[in-house]
């Protein structure tokens, strides 16, 4: 049996249907803001995610002091050839690696860029790197180059690069490209390779000083169920007196970089949030004009009989009618759009059809229903509460 007052609520729609439809964008737009973000925010936890787990073999250890110099140089914060010794005598079979790190300008031909310059030793580099083109290198002017370096100068092996101002040098010096490496993404192992130049660790203290001293140490393990024993044993060997270095592993930072991402996702969405706001507005808007140009027939029912109840329901089913609409076409849009975005923004769909990803469209549906439903109460509310003879007077 049909539901007469639900008729009316639709009838209501079909008769001021630009109106109600004007409302309902704002809905629309409010579910595709939600959506969208929502699933952006989740294929970028998703894609770190994957990309950093790739190295969770890696355990990280960096300086947690400045040591002053004793024989008058200036401070230094880094790890020394005493810690790394122990390092070495801790980390048993596995592979231990320091690396010196800086920050430079290069020159490519007569255009100028800033990355990162690691100092390396050339046996380690193909420990946990891979080459694309070229060789590795041999120590000399060699240099190995980042895929995101290579691919933005157009540069390839045989290219020259005249690294920058920082350099200790009085004539800036110059490398010779050995190799392209592949590009590796985001990685947990604290080494950007992707907008770096790799140079030997001869050359790099030749150049930049801070010889025996290192920027970081990445151990690399032969077995991943042991990082728990090998940080304890690095912990107690080398931090036996006072925390010298800090230590961490790729699970820590994948913590740390989700819950940074979750942090920004959550706030983009609620920004999205907003449009929803100005939609409940808009719907209450229409919503007291329905009731306005309804008076008469809201005093007719109430003198037949109707009970309060029924005109409460009869106007929250115009709000109903008005969410469903602007839910079911932003979610149909979230989908597009959000398909669109994710693409465009990653550069890969690999994570959108998940369901992490995917179960922000009826999120955004439901909310941006309720925020309809929500809006309608007073109005409605409102409507009940007239005074028969009052409303049947109205002009």
């Amino acid at each position: 049996m049909s539901d007469i007052f639900f008729e009316l609520s639709v009838r209501s729609v079909r008769l001021n249907f630009l109106r109600s439809l004007l409302a309902s964008i704002g809905i629309v737009i409010g579910v595709v803001a939600i959506s969208s973000m929502g699933m952006l925010g989740t294929n970028m936890q998703l894609s770190v995610k994957d990309q950093l787990s790739s190295n969770v073999n890696t355990v990280i250890l960096t300086s947690d002091v400045v040591k002053v110099s004793t024989t008058g140089g200036s401070a230094q914060n880094g790890i020394d050839k005493s810690e790394l010794n122990d390092i070495k005598s801790s980390a048993g079979q596995n592979v231990v690696i320091p690396i010196h790190r800086s920050s430079t300008q290069f020159t490519i031909g007569s255009t100028n860029g800033r990355g990162s310059i690691y100092g390396l030793d050339p046996n380690d580099i193909q420990k946990f790197m891979t080459i694309d083109q070229g060789t590795n290198i041999k120590g000399g002017n060699d240099a190995l180059v980042g895929a995101t370096i290579a691919s933005n100068f157009n540069i390839g092996v045989g290219s020259s690069i005249k690294i920058g101002q920082n350099c200790q040098s009085i004539v800036r010096p110059v490398v010779r490209v050995a190799g392209v490496l592949t590009a590796r993404g985001i990685t947990s192992d604290n080494v950007n390779a992707d907008n770096a130049i790799i140079v030997s660790d001869q050359w790099y203290t030749d150049h930049f000083g801070d010889k025996d001293v290192y920027d970081q140490v990445n151990v690399v393990l032969q077995d991943v169920s042991t990082i728990n024993q090998t940080e304890n044993n690095i912990d107690r060997k080398v931090n036996r007196n006072t925390n010298v270095i800090r230590i961490s592993d790729a699970s820590s930072r994948l913590g740390t970089i989700t819950s940074t991402l979750g942090t920004i996702t959550t706030f983009i969405m609620a920004i999205g949030g907003i449009s929803l706001v100005v939609a409940a507005v808009s719907i209450f808007n229409v919503m007291m004009m329905s009731v306005k140009e309804r008076i008469q027939e809201i005093g007719i029912l109430l003198s037949i009989g109707t009970e309060k109840g029924e005109v409460r329901r009869m106007f929250l089913y115009e709000a109903l009618i008005l969410g469903l609409i602007g839910a079911i076409v932003g979610g149909i849009m979230s989908f597009i759009i959000g398909y669109t975005v994710v693409n465009a923004m990653i550069g890969s769909t690999t994570y959108f059809f998940r369901t992490e990803s995917l179960i922000f469209i009826p999120y955004g549906m439901i909310i941006g229903v309720v925020v309809c439903v929500v809006s309608g109460l007073y109005p409605a509310w409102m409507a009940s509460n007239m005074d028969p003879i009052d409303a049947l007077r109205n002009e």
